[in-house]
């Protein structure tokens, strides 16, 4: 009897056993540890056995792969038995259904010796917690899914946003989020994190804004989420969650109309250049005086409409398609561009190309990108002015818009910012734009160092307020100055603008 006690005593201490192996399996739930492989190699080492973990059609999940009856497993997978045991002189094996949530499993455990009680148990209470863990595995899996398809769909009315197309944008946010895009104008801001917690800033964005603003992953950039508000609340909602996270930054729009998001979007990163010197690392762009503005609003729109008219001929979902990607082009990269829009690259710059060649222009010129982005802009900020009949005058001319005496000031106050400089970077700054904005063919025109024209085209920046070595509406104000000043010829293009 002491004997039997002492070896009961000794069974109960052994790994694997009684509580023992409970415990062990119970480990397996905790969040640190759900992996059905680990279990299946837990119960392997646990009963002496080879386990498999498969599927109805065969495959398998987990453990070494066992032969087994097919048709067996079919009536366990299908459900018409729950279990089944099969015993000879080598081998004793165990089938156990497991439940899945889209398809049932088979747990098979297979070893040499008999099956007793203790053994049993462990493969039956393993089988439970198997069923757990893909049941989790799944429930995760389908929440990652959903959260991916609703990101997707966030990018998509973005990307509808930014090809101007607020009737279709306004139909499929409706689906999901209900009066989102119902206000006519709205901000658009960009917050800015380390790439890594990004995930997380979006969430808290969400969070924030109470999903009352369209909250998306930037496809350009990896550290920024862009946020187009609707709501006046938004604003204050994210200066909160910049103000509670330090290395986040913020940089956002005024309010523009709905057609105009990609003009918004422009303006929020602008200013999120400027969030980056700020105490409170967040910026909204500052509306100042813009050229456009000073000149004759109905000759400005006679003349954008006699530049754009070869566009006219087009059908009009490629003309729209065509200007859209031309205002993202002219104001980034084409590589982001391309992004921010959901297409390639290269069919950015095909589009761009194309619009080239109806405008008779090149857009390589810097003078010719401004002269094109002050179009594309005065088309869609012009919304109030009358469209042009055709009636127009045709001796208007783009040096008529740029000679008028309040265009004149603010481009002569404008480049006199720098006379103050010995190093006459205004002189640089000309020689580059008339470069292309290409530094070493600059440094050859002028006898200096590559280095030397980036250096003074960077200081330019802060006395001009504007950022110059990033293509944008910034650099193109600049051009503009420039050509109305008489520093530098207006483009050529093949209809006379």
């Amino acid at each position: 009897m002491a004997g039997r006690e002492d070896g009961n005593r000794q069974q109960e201490t052994q790994a694997g056993t009684g509580p023992a192996w409970a415990a062990e399996l119970l480990e397996h739930l905790r969040p640190a540890g759900r992996d059905v492989r680990r279990v299946v190699a837990w119960l392997s080492g646990t009963v002496g056995a080879t386990v498999a973990l498969q599927d109805a059609a065969g495959n398998l999940v987990a453990g070494n792969r066992l032969p087994l009856d097919e048709d067996l497993v079919a009536d366990i997978t299908a459900g018409r038995i729950a279990s089944a045991a099969w015993e000879s002189r080598e081998r004793h094996l165990r089938l156990v259904r497991v439940e899945h949530p889209s398809h049932a499993c088979v747990l098979a455990v297979s070893r040499q010796s008999p099956f007793d009680r203790r053994a049993s148990d462990i493969v039956t209470h393993t089988a439970q917690v198997i069923e757990l863990l893909l049941t989790v595995s799944e429930s995760n899996a389908a929440g990652h899914r959903l959260r991916r398809a609703t990101a997707d769909l966030r990018l998509a009315i973005l990307q509808l946003l930014m090809v101007e197309d607020t009737i279709a944008a306004r139909r499929v946010a409706a689906g999901l989020w209900p009066g989102l895009l119902d206000a006519e104008t709205a901000s658009v801001y960009v917050v800015e994190s380390d790439p890594a917690a990004r995930d997380r800033v979006a969430e808290e964005c969400l969070d924030s804004t109470r999903e009352d603003a369209l909250v998306v992953r930037c496809p350009a950039m990896d550290g920024h989420v862009i946020v187009v508000g609707p709501r006046e609340a938004t604003g204050d909602a994210l200066r909160s969650l910049v103000r509670r996270h330090s290395g986040l930054f913020l940089g956002g729009s005024v309010r523009q109309s709905l057609a105009r998001t990609a003009t918004a979007y422009g303006q929020a990163v602008s200013a999120l250049a400027v969030a980056h010197f700020r105490p409170d690392k967040t910026a909204v762009y500052a509306e100042r005086t813009h050229p456009e503005r000073l000149m004759d609003p109905v000759a400005l729109r006679g003349w954008t409409s006699r530049v754009l008219r070869p566009l006219d001929t087009l059908p009009h979902h490629t003309r729209a398609e065509l200007l859209a990607t031309s205002r993202l082009g002219l104001e980034f990269t084409a590589v982001n561009a391309a992004k921010v829009l959901g297409v390639s690259r290269n069919t950015v710059r095909a589009r761009m190309e194309r619009v080239e060649t109806l405008l008779g222009t090149d857009f390589t010129d810097l003078t010719a990108r401004a002269v094109v982005h002050l179009a594309l802009n005065t088309q869609i900020g012009l919304p109030d002015i009358p469209r042009a009949d055709g009636t127009e005058d045709p001796g208007l001319r783009l040096a008529d818009l740029l000679s008028g005496p309040a265009v004149r000031t603010w481009a002569q106050d404008l480049l006199g910012r720098l006379d103050a400089d010995s190093r006459n970077p205004r002189r640089t700054l000309r020689t580059w734009i008339a470069a292309g904005g290409n530094a070493e063919r600059a440094a050859q025109a002028l006898g200096v160092h590559a280095q030397t024209v980036r250096e003074h085209v960077r200081s330019a920046e802060p006395v001009l307020e504007r950022q110059l070595l990033a293509a944008g509406t910034d650099l193109y104000e600049v051009v503009l100055a420039h050509l109305a000043v008489g520093d530098l010829d207006l483009p050529e293009f093949r209809r006379p603008a």
